[in-house]
């Protein structure tokens, strides 16, 4: 752990460093608002509400905090790290929504499943297995109410209409969504705000039948053409469900607050349609994407503001995070003339194997157990929600559950300064495999495996080496292939990243299964190796 007012002690680690920089702007507001969250609801704490924010496709380099060359304020995420801790090498399970949110629900990496690439589209079926332990299935069997309000995409089993059987029967319950799978509460919509179905969704059902389609062909207000509930505007969305988000909060306490909650806030946006409200187009001075980002840090706001009017920040685990990178519709060449790079000093974005891809903004919140004005450079992923809730809960879980979560909770509390997790599996868009350990972060494929330069499939990648070898301490850019220098640690990390998908786990337990694929998207590396990671 690193403390930022102490910025000598972490000149060492130039991203903690930065950080020092950048947040000593926010200690003022901290000091400011740290008598008022002095309250509890009672004297003993108990167990910590949690509540959970997913932005989609916030870039590390737009929260000002961050990034000393934000083109605009994040003030509200800005607080929560000056009131707690930052983590400055934290990832997302992969370059994508889908499976990061599947790591996240269930600790586990998503290339176990049947998904191997890509993400789940309109009617696809629910990924997350039947019976699998989740995030919201731990916490409810130990005593919390637990809510889901905002984008799902995981999939979800849409029933077809009776007389017309290839048709949805937006009438009927859908089957394997967040009701199932441990939720009390679910209010949202089924997948990014550009994929239709555009309906909303309360616990299993549709809260209205569809009677129209819908598309919008704007640069950055795009969605594809779709069914559209009479309920639903598309502009609308974010502030809609942050009030639902708020309403959740409301609702519980005044119903239920013996109880503790888990809020698991997904958020739709930054992601396209790119839609600011009226209030904040041209809040920034930039473009639709900043004046969007500057909307997220409000519904995040809108959250910490119900908080402390109950009394509950200081028993309150607050995490802020980001699915995967910034994209590339956020137009990276405007922004950068305005002097911002959402990626910050990273290369790639969204769907890449690069850090842009998978490092994320991740803040987090909880004066019973973090200092204030804190910063981490522990290599950390979102699988990793499992077990710290574990940890908070003393339970132990069982040896399928959170197969690749690690426990963050001696990180959080400054007992623990080595590094927590092994090693750390990144995932990209085409499924393309990376393996980060220590400073070393070995990537087995030859381009992004994304949508950036080399793209594979686009651009000639003709005589580009297979792996790809990067100094994270020396070179956080990825300019330097440094494999043919190093054959011993290429070696050394494909061995432990084939040993991580042939015992089905990557944390200390029993061998588990997973779901292999003859043809595997992104494991050409083992079959150069030959190896079988059946076993046979």
């Amino acid at each position: 752990m690193q403390n930022i007012f102490f910025p000598g002690r972490i000149s060492s680690n130039p991203l903690c460093a930065r950080y020092c920089a950048s947040l000593m702007i926010c200690i003022p507001l901290f000091l400011m608002v740290t008598s008022s969250c002095k309250t509890r609801l009672d004297n003993s704490p108990g167990p910590p509400n949690i509540v959970y924010i997913l932005a989609d496709d916030l870039g590390y380099g737009d929260l000002f905090c961050l990034n000393e060359n934000a083109a605009w304020k994040t003030p509200s995420m800005d607080e929560i790290a000056a009131q707690g801790m930052v983590f400055t090498d934290a990832h997302s399970g992969s370059a994508l929504c889908t499976p990061t949110r599947y790591g996240i629900i269930t600790g586990r990496y998503s290339w176990r499943s049947t998904l191997k690439s890509g993400v789940t589209w309109s009617w696809d079926k629910p990924i997350i297995e039947t019976g699998r332990t989740t995030i919201a299935s731990l916490l409810k069997e130990n005593g919390y109410t637990t809510a889901c309000i905002g984008k799902w995409h995981l999939g979800l089993g849409w029933q077809m209409q009776d007389d017309h059987p290839d048709s949805i029967d937006f009438s009927k319950p859908v089957t394997g969504g967040p009701i199932e799978l441990g939720f009390d509460y679910f209010y949202g919509i089924t997948a990014s705000l550009d994929i239709p179905p555009y309906v909303y969704i309360e616990n299993d059902r549709p809260t209205t039948i569809p009677t129209r389609f819908t598309v919008s062909r704007d640069k950055y207000g795009w969605w594809r053409w779709g069914h559209t509930g009479d309920d639903f505007v598309h502009d609308q969305v974010l502030p809609h469900l942050t009030e639902k988000a708020v309403q959740f909060i409301e609702d519980h306490l005044a119903e239920n607050n013996e109880k503790p909650f888990f809020l698991y806030f997904a958020l739709p946006a930054p992601h396209t349609p790119i839609l600011p409200t009226d209030e904040f187009q041209g809040i920034t001075g930039t473009n639709p994407y900043g004046d969007f980002v500057v909307q997220v840090d409000w519904s995040v706001g809108k959250v910490m503001e119900v908080l402390k009017k109950h009394g509950l920040t200081e028993n309150t685990l607050v995490i802020v995070t980001s699915d995967n990178g910034c994209s590339p519709e956020a137009d990276y060449e405007e922004l950068a003339m305005f002097g911002h790079n959402p990626s910050y000093v990273f290369r790639g974005h969204k769907a890449d194997i690069f850090e842009g891809g998978h490092r994320m903004p991740f803040v987090v919140r909880w004066p019973e157990k973090i200092s204030p004005g804190t910063s981490s450079g522990q290599t950390i992923c979102l699988t990793d929600l499992m077990a710290t809730c574990a940890a908070i809960l003393d339970y132990k879980l069982l040896p399928e559950a959170g197969v690749d979560s690690y426990n963050l909770l001696p990180v959080f509390s400054g007992e623990e300064d080595d590094p927590i997790r092994e090693a750390t599996v990144h995932h990209s868009a085409n499924g393309s495999f990376a393996i980060r350990k220590g400073k070393w972060k070995l990537i087995l494929c030859p381009g992004s495996g994304g949508w950036s330069y080399p793209r594979p499939g686009v651009d000639d990648i003709t005589g580009l080496p297979d792996t790809q070898l990067y100094d994270m301490e020396s070179d956080l850019s990825e300019t330097t292939n440094l494999q043919d220098q190093f054959p011993d640690v290429v070696e050394e990390l494909t061995s432990l990243l084939m040993k991580y998908i042939e015992e089905g786990r990557s944390t200390p337990g029993p061998a588990q299964p997973y779901v292999d694929q003859e043809r595997w998207p992104g494991l050409e590396w083992r079959e150069r190796q030959r190896i079988d990671p059946s076993g046979s």
